[in-house]
Order: structure tokens, then sequence, then C-alpha cells
């Protein structure tokens, strides 16, 4: 057994450190280009889509924020009221009567998200397809620096930056972080084809190649990460415009980030068994994004648990020769069984936590540098010591319910 751990342990090491040098080469090669994106040859028609279900209180201002857009042609603002029970339909009736680029579409809500996008593309008028969430606010110059990527015709959708909006409590601080983290290495992937989600704050789509697959699978608690498997799947490709940014509402109380967390996970464990015939077969999706989505997903519970292993069978080891060596009045600890020399596990360990820190913290500023924001360094720290860990007991009752079909989006 300790054997087996032991392999388990290098490999886990093996891969953490593979892919962290895989960043920091792909930043290497690639630190001039990640702000750059192509200027737009064509005026593509964009539609902005906007699903809302009791978003009474920032469904207005993110309308207003997509209609304050640079980008001059934004045809239509859809909004889609998804059987909301508070004063949301209310508001964007107003709205609508005031912008004339505002329209609303009225539906019985069917559970999901995918189901209100899938309404409202029939309807849709544009060239491009835009997705804002309902709590969700574009930079004004978000779309005008992501449309020039549809100069390339197999280009499917093009995501952006997602940062966190009002950090005013310590987990909407700790999302901040871990936001800014995946932006960063995001961006690093595009350079290698890797894009493996295009998030709902703001994606902009090809009408034309969104049809042909389907449009979203309402199936999936992760419609977007699914349309983005999808696409790849069907030999399309998928782009980031780093300099482009929306903001988004985060969870504010763990209740509230624990069902978002769920749902993600389950909605990325419905997309892995939906496409595992292409694993290590088809392109990119099959033999890099799959296998590194999965190894991400559990690259957590691996930790943690030969993490608490090793504390837990080091308690038992101390207990039962402290037991031992007072029911034999030996004594309990002798010079010769000090060992101040520390394995190579624990080292590689330390070393690993420590490029963590490392990498984590220059991703942190490497953003931060752009948009004039700080992060305190003992944050940093926090974060991955204390909020990372969280995600794998997530993991554990996601698998739970998704066995027991008990989830919903």
């Amino acid at each position: 057994m300790p054997e087996a751990l032991t392999v388990i342990y290098l490999v886990y090491m093996f891969l953490a450190l593979y892919f962290l040098m895989l960043f920091t080469v792909l930043f290497a090669q690639n630190r001039k280009e990640i702000f750059s994106f192509p200027k737009a040859k064509n005026k593509y028609s964009v539609s902005v889509l906007i699903p809302a279900f009791n978003e009474e209180d920032s469904i207005e201002g993110t309308v207003k924020s997509v209609l304050n857009s640079d980008y001059k042609y934004i045809g239509e603002v859809i909004v889609i009221n998804d059987g909301s029970t508070d004063n949301t339909l209310k508001i964007v009736r107003e709205l609508e009567k005031k912008y004339s680029k505002v329209k609303v579409l009225d539906k019985v809500n069917e559970g999901n998200k995918g189901a209100a996008l899938n309404y409202a593309i029939p309807y849709v008028k544009g060239d491009l397809i835009a997705v804002v969430d309902a709590d969700s606010y574009p930079d004004k110059n978000a779309l005008s620096t992501m449309t020039g990527y549809f100069d390339d015709k197999d280009v499917g959708v093009v995501t952006t930056s997602i940062l966190v909006r009002d950090r005013n409590n310590f987990l909407r601080k700790m999302q901040a972080i871990e936001y800014k983290v995946i932006a960063f290495t995001r961006k690093l992937l595009d350079f290698v084809d890797s894009i493996y989600v295009t998030p709902g704050p703001l994606a902009l789509y090809n009408k034309k190649i969104l049809k042909k697959i389907g449009g979203f699978d309402t199936k999936n608690l992760t419609e977007d990460i699914e349309a983005t498997w999808h696409m790849l799947h069907d030999g399309y490709k998928v782009r980031m415009s780093f300099i482009s940014k929306s903001t988004t509402v985060a969870p504010n109380t763990i209740k509230k980030w624990i069902k978002q967390r769920i749902r993600w996970t389950i909605g990325g464990i419905q997309c892995i068994i939906k496409y595992k015939n292409v694993l290590f077969r088809k392109g990119m999706l099959g033999y890099f994004i799959i296998p590194f989505f999965a190894f991400s997903l559990v690259l957590g519970v691996f930790g943690l648990g030969i993490f608490f292993y090793r504390i837990l069978r080091g308690f038992l080891s101390y207990y039962l020769t402290t037991n031992y060596s007072l029911a034999s009045q030996t004594a309990i600890i002798v010079l010769q069984d000090i060992n101040l020399n520390p394995s190579i596990l624990n080292f590689l360990g330390i070393i690993l936590f420590l490029l963590g820190v490392g990498f984590t913290y220059f991703s942190i500023s490497f953003i931060n540098s752009h948009i004039k924001e700080k992060e305190n360094f003992f944050s940093v720290v926090f974060y991955l010591l204390v909020y990372i860990l969280l995600t794998p007991l997530v993991l554990i009752v996601a698998v739970y319910k998704l066995s027991r079909k008990k989830y919903s989006w």
C-alpha cells in the first residue's frame, strides 16, 4: 500500500509539474502576443442574447453596459425572460420602451439556460451572437476587440477575460484571484488550440456554426463547455481576446458558491462522458483538452487524499507508539528516533507548492498590471492553502449527486 501511494504521489507530482512548466513555456514563447487581437475587416452585425431568471437586481445594469459598447454594429439586444417570478420582466419591458435595440422574449422556464438561448436563436438577425449573463457587465471595448477573429471562417466562438465584480467580501476576493488565474491560463491554452470553455458572462458565436451544431445542449448543466467541445469536435476553432473583459457578480456566500461549483463540476463530467469516444483519438480535444480537463478535476482530490493520508498515518503511528511505550514503561522518544532529514516526497511537495505560489502570484500580477488592481500576497497563499482545498470536496458531492441523478441547473 505505501509503495502504491508513493507511485501515485510521484505521478501526481509529475503531471502537476508538467502542466506548470507547459504554461511557463507558453508564456515565454507568446508573451508579446497575449494582448494582441486581429482588427475586423468585415462589419459583422451582432445580436446580443441575455437570458434572465429572477435578475431584478442586475438586469438593467447588464443591458446598459451592452448598449454602452463602442462596437457600432450591435443590431439588437434580446432579453429572454426565462419565467422570472420577481420584477425582471417589468424592468426589461421598460427598457424595451426606452431603447429601440432592446427586445424582450418571455418564455416559460424549462430549468436551464441552454433552453432559453435556444428559444431565442430563431429570432436572431445578426451574423454573430453574443451571449451575456444577466449579472455580467462587458467592457465598452469588449465586442470590438473580439469580432476580428471571425475573419477566419473556421472560428466558431470567441471568449474573453472574465473577472469578479464587487469584491466586497473575503469569498469574492478569493474568487477574484481564481478568475484571474483562469483568464491567464486560458489565454495560454489559446496558443495551442486548447480553450475548453467559453463562459457565459461574455462569449461571441458565429451564428451559422452555432446553428450547425444544433445550438446548446439542454441536458448539460454547463452548456458553454459542451458547445465549445462540440465545435472543436466538428473541426471549428475557439479563440480568446485577452484584452477584452467582462466582469460578473460572483457568489457571496459559501452556500451559493457550492451550488454553482457543483453545477460546473457535474456539467464538466457530463461533457467527459458525452465525448469519451474521442479520447486520444481526435485533435486537441481528444489528445489534450479532455485529459487536461479530467486531470484538473481529480488533481485536488488526489492531492488532498494523499495529504490527509500522510497526516493520519503519522498521527496513528505516534499514538500507537506512545501507548505501547507507556504500557511497557519504556521511553516514549529517544534521540536516535529523531529524524531531521526531510523525505524526498516532502521536499518535492514543498517545491511544487512554492512553484505554484510563484506561478499564481505572477499570473495575478500580470493581469493586475493591465487592469490597475493589486492583490495581497498573503491572500494568494491563503487561496492556495485553504480555498483550493474546497474544490475536491465539491467534486465528491458532485459525483454523488450525478450518480443519484439528483441535480438541476
